[in-house]
């Protein structure tokens, strides 16, 4: 932990993200299912039919201790912890087995703390949990167990959910940012302290990607620039110093970037293949020994990566050959690779080749493999694996969602 860490911001975080530490194997579900597949549906019982029939997912998100997921037909599924309502099931109920949200079909969705908000077919933004610091949008502070829309845009493309603020994208490639912006992650400037409603950041209209820490944001625009701001307290924005910005500013002067995930107060991203992380290190989430970096230090020499993500202390990473990769706060099992053990370097989630879909981590991760079935593992706290327990698992196991 950098002496430069701010204190109260992590107490906050840790705070609203207490998990407990358990060990758990693989869920006898995920090991009926391999059965079958093995098998075939000829022989299959009527219980393992309806495994089978069961939606496959296209995305899926990890928040602070809930999980939600978009099927391949577009239904939008939650579960785990729901103390704000953020499973927007109406109910502040948690659910360790995944629940439908309305009917309605969407194409983007991500989790913040205690928050999640999605994009639907017809281009609109909805938000629902927790709202202390605005971060729903709907021009309140006050929490919401079902969907709210988000003004009446219907030009929404992407939407990224940090603990208390919230960033997105419309498709004409203008970026919005609310919520809290105590240490300027809206990237608007010092003021406002909170904004429950969309401000655009800047002028550009070419940004693609966008990625919301604790305090501080990064994105991608079309060139393959990366920029960031916010605060900078361990190095996060990758600038070579410890000063906030309170505007995006350029990471460098080099292109070629294609993704960016913010954690806590760590950053990563793939840049012509090659990885690279800068931040806090104080678990080793920047895949490298060390105390915190202020400007990006690649890791390793793979260029075959190809997707990033990282939230709190943990990061994980997919290679262009399918295999999965992660590393840093290992606690609750979120690694993935079978221990507790804190990791400073990459490490391999068990040897399927098979991990081309989407992937996402917290305190536990999930992520999406070639037959578009989701796997998850980590804290189970609040019952976000899905397995209908709250014990953590340190290697993935499958999660069905209903038929």
């Amino acid at each position: 932990m950098s002496g430069y860490q701010d204190g109260r911001l992590r107490a906050r975080w840790r705070r609203a993200t207490r998990l407990l530490v358990a060990a758990a194997a693989m869920s006898a579900g995920s090991l009926m299912l391999t059965a079958t597949l093995t098998a075939g549906t000829a022989n299959a019982s009527p219980v393992q039919r309806a495994v089978l029939a069961a939606p496959t997912v296209s995305s899926v998100t990890a928040g602070g201790a809930h999980t939600c997921a978009i099927s391949t037909d577009g239904g939008l599924w939650c579960w785990g912890s729901n103390y704000g309502g953020q499973l927007g099931d109406g109910t502040t109920t948690n659910r360790s087995a995944p629940t439908q949200v309305g009917t309605a079909t969407w194409t983007n969705v991500d989790a913040g703390s205690g928050h999640t908000c999605a994009v639907r077919t017809d281009g609109t933004l909805w938000c629902w949990g927790s709202n202390f610091r605005g971060q729903l949008g709907d021009g309140s502070t006050t929490s919401r167990s079902t969907p709210v829309q988000v003004g009446t845009a219907t030009t929404w493309a992407r939407v990224d959910a940090g603990p208390q603020h919230t960033c997105a994208i419309r498709t004409d490639g203008t970026l919005w940012c609310w919520g809290f912006n105590r240490t300027t992650q809206l990237g608007v400037g010092a003021s406002p302290y909170v904004a429950n409603t969309p401000l655009q950041v800047g002028t550009a209209t070419d940004w693609v990607s966008v990625s919301t820490g604790y305090g501080h944001t990064c994105g991608v625009r079309t060139g393959g620039t990366l920029w960031c701001w916010g605060s900078s307290s361990d190095g996060q924005l990758g600038l070579g110093n410890l000063a906030p910005q309170t505007a995006p500013a350029q990471v460098g002067t080099a292109t070629g970037w294609t993704g960016v995930a913010a954690g806590y107060a760590h950053t990563c991203g793939i840049r012509s293949g090659a990885l690279w992380c800068w931040g806090e290190n104080g678990y080793g989430q920047l895949g490298v020994s060390g105390t915190y970096r202020t400007a990006p230090v690649q890791i390793g020499t793979a260029t075959t990566w190809s997707r990033i993500a990282a939230s709190s202390d943990t990061t994980c990473a997919s290679r262009t050959d399918g295999t999965l990769w992660c590393w840093g706060k290992n606690s609750a099992g979120q690694v993935g690779d079978g221990s507790t053990t804190h990791r400073s370097a990459p490490a391999q989630v068990g040897t399927a080749t098979s991990w081309t879909g989407g992937l996402a981590v917290t305190d536990h991760g999930c992520a999406i493999r070639t037959d578009a079935g989701l796997w998850c593992w980590g804290d189970n706290s609040g019952g976000q694996l899905a397995d209908g327990t709250t014990a953590n698992r340190s290697t993935p196991a499958q999660v069905t969602l209903p038929a």
